[in-house]
Parts: structure tokens; C-alpha cells; sequence
């Protein structure tokens, strides 16, 4: 993968991480555009790196958030941010179980399946239409509800489903406040991405060459810092109402993508 290829994926990474249009889908989109011909495991671990950046912008967003909720931990002091934890860990056991019972399933569909991410994108559209028109409220997410976002994530692991806008959505339509749904939706990934980076590693799945460190860290840093925008501004968007937008643009995009798969 040569170093324009790499920013173009990492800006997408960044980009769509955040933002409802699903990031997962966007990259095999971006990949089959550019004729990504790497074999697997080093499209793999670029992945993983791109999504690793994301994490890491997260972390940065939220650094106050997750500094009070560490400081909570360290003085085992049961307080709103001790609740908030065990909510992320509830949300965490969907995505979990299916990954692990269904993964080489679901590695299977990441691969120049055009087809089914732009049926996803619909989805993710009809879910952030529906979401746009929900009223705001001051209501917290419920251990009830940290499980139903929880399976939302799960299902979002399929490309196209884009994962911040089923989550942000299937909360909302709950009827919790948007900023906090924003809020909820961004922290309870980030076990999951170094979850799932660990056990990549671990397992040896990933492998690595001298000769990728340029793309790898062009790509890395392009994804960082455009996922620090993203960020900040997909909960400005999120508490303004604004993801109607998006909804049009994942239509658009996702009858792209199944017109493109059904020519070829």
C-alpha cells in the first residue's frame, strides 16, 4: 500500500469512525476503489492500527471523563462513575459473544462485499431518520438499556452498519438525553477495540513488516488526528439534531455501493 493510499484510508478511518456512516463499510468501499491488493493479514493489521488511532483519539476527547472514572476505580468508591463502568461491561457482552462465537463468520463478509454494505448503509439511514425526529430528554442510560445499546453494537459489527449511529440511535430511541447517548456511544468501544487488538495479537494473527512501517504510520496518524475532529464534532451534531444529514448521505451511498456491486 503506497503512502496516498494509506491517507485516503486513514482519513476515512477518522472520519467515519465517528461520524453515522460506518466506518467498516467506508474502508472495504476505499479499499475496493483503490484496488487494495494486499494479501489478508496485511490488510488485517492495518485495520487494526487505523482503528487503534481512533481509539486513541477517543481516549484524548474524553480524557476528563475517563480520569474521574479511574480515580472512582482506584478509591473503590461506588459512585455515578463505578455505575457507569459496570453499564459499559453490560454493553460489552453482545458484541463479546458474537465475536467470539462467530468470528471467522464474520471476517468472512470483510472482503469485497459491496453488495452488502450498501444494503447496511440503508439500514443505518432508516435508523438515523428514525432517531433524528426522537425529542431530547435529561434521562441517563439504565442497566436495561446499556444492554439493548449493547446488542446494537454487536449487530453493527457487520460492514456497513455503521456503529456510532446504531448506538447512538437505539439510545436515543430509548429516550435518553442525545449528549449523553453521544457520550455512552464513544467510551463503550474503546474496551472492545483493545480487546480486540490484544487478542490479535496474542493469537498471532497479525503480521508485520519493516517495509509497512511508512504506510502504517502515515495511516495512523491521518486517522488520529481527523478522528479528533470527528469526534468533537459528531456530539455537537448529535445534540443539535443533525443526523438527518447523514441519513441522506448513507442512501446515497449505499445505493452507490449496490449499483457498483451488481455492475461488476
Amino acid at each position: 500500500m503506497d503512502i496516498i493510499d494509506a491517507i485516503i484510508l486513514g482519513v476515512i478511518q477518522g472520519l467515519t469512525e465517528f461520524l453515522p456512516v460506518s466506518s467498516s463499510g467506508h474502508l472495504e468501499l476505499g479499499k475496493a476503489l483503490l484496488n487494495d491488493a494486499s494479501i489478508p493479514q496485511e490488510r488485517l493489521l492495518f485495520t487494526v492500527v487505523l482503528h487503534f488511532a481512533t481509539a486513541l483519539s477517543t481516549i484524548v476527547i474524553f480524557r476528563k471523563d475517563i480520569a474521574e472514572i479511574l480515580k472512582s476505580v482506584l478509591r473503590f468508591k461506588w459512585n455515578q462513575d463505578l455505575q457507569f463502568i459496570s453499564k459499559i461491561a453490560l454493553s460489552m457482552l453482545p458484541a463479546v459473544i458474537i465475536g467470539l462465537l462467530f468470528e471467522a463468520q464474520l471476517e468472512a463478509l470483510f472482503g469485497n462485499h459491496i453488495l452488502l454494505v450498501g444494503c447496511m448503509l440503508i439500514v443505518t439511514a432508516v435508523l438515523l431518520f428514525l432517531a433524528d425526529k426522537s425529542k431530547n430528554t435529561n434521562k441517563d442510560v439504565s442497566y436495561k438499556n446499556a444492554f439493548i445499546i449493547g446488542i446494537a453494537q454487536a449487530i453493527a459489527i457487520l460492514p456497513g452498519v455503521s456503529r456510532s449511529g446504531a448506538t447512538i440511535s437505539t439510545s436515543v430511541l430509548l429516550g435518553n438525553d442525545k449528549s449523553k447517548a453521544a457520550r455512552f456511544s464513544f467510551l463503550m468501544v474503546i474496551p472492545l477495540i483493545f480487546g480486540k487488538i490484544a487478542k490479535d495479537f496474542l493469537g498471532g494473527e497479525l503480521t508485520y513488516s519493516v517495509d509497512h512501517l511508512t504506510s502504517l504510520s502515515v495511516g495512523f496518524i491521518t486517522a488520529f488526528i481527523t478522528g479528533l475532529f470527528a469526534c468533537t464534532w459528531m456530539i455537537a451534531l448529535v445534540k443539535k439534531s443533525k443526523l438527518f444529514y447523514f441519513a441522506i448521505y448513507c442512501i446515497i451511498i449505499g445505493v452507490i455501493a449496490i449499483l457498483f456491486s451488481l455492475r461488476n
